[in-house]
């Protein structure tokens, strides 16, 4: 909790000063807050950015229109989901993502089917919506620290957590309205681990030495 409130402080005292400056210098100083409340070292952090960047542009480039393919890194895992026409492509997909620098597993969850309407992927963009505001509402973990992803109703969950969290959120996402499935993709750590992540120096959180060390 300290270190969300000491994120959201770093946002707000930075707006005054970058009043005027280009968009991308905000961007930044939102992510590096971000990287503070996570469990992720920061050049892991920036590392699932990377390769979320490099998976669909091999994937756009590949494959074009032709699918409709979401990715999701997180701890260099990535989730894939979304919809493809056949399972050939879908085999393929997979190969072609996990050959991204860094990526150190593919969960491969992408459909074989028609592409989503633009309807039914506003309607998982709302599904997470609740699901993410009932984990903060329930107010049993840090809301940040399990990420969301819906896709055609079913909520994938991803993060650095123990058993007692991802129970607690799964639960959570099970009982929230429009979810027809959940499916966990945490990496469980043990509660001991948990309290050293969540208790970093805001230096070691951005991956940059702390001081004294």
């Amino acid at each position: 909790m300290k270190k969300l409130i000491l994120a959201t402080t770093l946002i707000s005292l930075s707006l005054p000063a970058l009043q005027g400056c280009v968009p991308a210098v905000a961007t930044g100083v939102g992510a590096g807050a971000l990287m503070i409340v996570d469990r992720r070292p920061g050049e892991t952090y920036l590392a699932d950015e990377a390769i979320e960047i490099r998976a669909l542009n091999r994937i756009n480039e590949k494959f074009g229109d032709k699918v409709h393919v979401n990715v999701t890194s997180y701890n260099m895992k990535v989730l894939l989901t979304g919809e493809v026409p056949d399972a050939g492509i879908k085999e393929e997909l997979e190969k072609a993502v996990a050959g991204v620098v860094n990526v150190k597993g593919v969960t491969n969850e992408v459909a074989v089917g028609g592409i989503s309407s633009f309807s039914a992927r506003s309607n998982d963009t709302y599904i997470t919506s609740k699901v993410k505001a009932r984990f903060i509402d329930a107010n049993k973990f840090q809301a940040n620290h399990v990420k969301v992803v819906t896709e055609a109703g079913a909520v994938y969950l991803l993060g650095l957590v123990t058993r007692k969290e991802g129970d607690d959120a799964a639960e959570i996402a099970r009982t929230t309205a429009g979810v027809k499935k959940v499916v966990r993709v945490f990496e469980y750590i043990e509660f001991k681990d948990a309290q050293r992540l969540d208790n970093r120096a805001p230096e070691d959180a951005r991956g940059k030495p702390a001081e004294g060390k």
